[in-house]
């Protein structure tokens, strides 16, 4: 089985957070991409990269790059912010189905409840009633629907830091809760660390249901110094709690042989969530991360 390696906007520090700006232009960073070695990108932000089908389809083609997939987060514990939810992702999953991608990667709306940025990294609790579970799984599962019904997409859904789904705890309540069918799980290996698990058990105890893969590594030690200092989410990016490939904690030779074992065909998003005024600090970061995983049989 194959497994192909892309890259992503957020690697050049471009979020989906509404209060933080790009820092370079998308032209820049698919050049960087391309430069450094990966075949394929995520769409970032909505409205970053041409949202014209042509248009980005020929900046891709000009690079040899592919559209893979999209991350819309979601406010999935408000029922009353599902239809606005749905809208956006068919929003989304217009585009990527006119590219030919296949995925479209939901999350929560993570970054916006102050308690789980405060605390992550640190949560061991779920902070969800089972109703509230329910609630929030009924989201994933109208989203995961509607997208596929009209264009053919699969949900990858991805737990992350500083939402509500952030630890394997809380990513077992959602799975159970949802269509295995239409909604399958995007594995970020470095926050399934920084949230206390382990990323090969990961991949060990939900085998084809992982979907989508995240390759991101986590700096036990900084992870451990921003919580001494109980230093949130944002500031624990900032320090560098998602560092360079083979850096880290994940056992990355582990994961891919585990994923391969699994018979998963298709990418890995190399990410390095950063956050710095060092302009030349992605390119940097994704070259050695490319090279890294080419040391390793990728």
């Amino acid at each position: 089985m194959t497994i192909r390696l892309a890259s992503a906007p957020v690697s050049w520090g471009i979020y989906e957070f509404e209060d933080m700006m790009p820092m370079f232009a998308y032209t820049r960073v698919l050049d960087e991409m391309h430069a450094a070695g990966y075949a394929g990108t995520e769409l970032g932000p909505y409205g970053y990269l041409p949202t014209n089908p042509q248009v980005l389809r020929a900046e891709l083609d000009a690079r040899g790059l592919r559209l893979l997939s999209a991350f819309v987060p979601v406010n999935l514990a408000d029922a009353s912010a599902h239809a606005a939810g749905i809208d956006e992702a068919l929003k989304v999953g217009k585009l990527l189905h006119a590219l030919g991608a296949d995925t479209l990667v939901l999350a929560d709306d993570n970054g916006a409840v102050p308690d789980l940025v405060a605390r992550a990294g640190r949560r061991t609790d779920s902070v969800l009633t089972s109703d509230q579970w329910d609630v929030y799984a009924r989201g994933v599962n109208a989203i995961a629907s509607r997208v596929h019904d009209a264009y053919g997409l699969r949900v990858a859904f991805h737990h992350h830091c500083g939402g509500y789904v952030e630890t394997p705890d809380e990513t077992r309540m959602l799975l159970d809760r949802t269509d295995p069918a239409q909604v399958g799980l995007c594995l970020d290996t470095g926050h399934w660390q920084y949230a206390g698990g382990d990323a090969l058990d990961a991949v060990r105890e939900f085998g084809d249901r992982i979907t989508y893969l995240h390759l991101k590594d986590h700096n036990p030690t900084v992870a451990a110094r921003c919580s001494e200092a109980n230093s949130d989410y944002f500031q624990a990016v900032m320090a560098g709690v998602f560092c360079p490939l083979g850096e880290g904690d994940v056992d990355f030779p582990g994961v891919i042989g585990a994923m391969r074992a699994n018979l998963y065909d298709g990418w890995a998003i190399v990410e390095q969530d950063i956050l710095t005024d060092d302009l030349d600090a992605p390119k940097r970061y994704a070259t050695a991360n490319r090279a890294y995983l080419l040391r390793i049989g990728l």
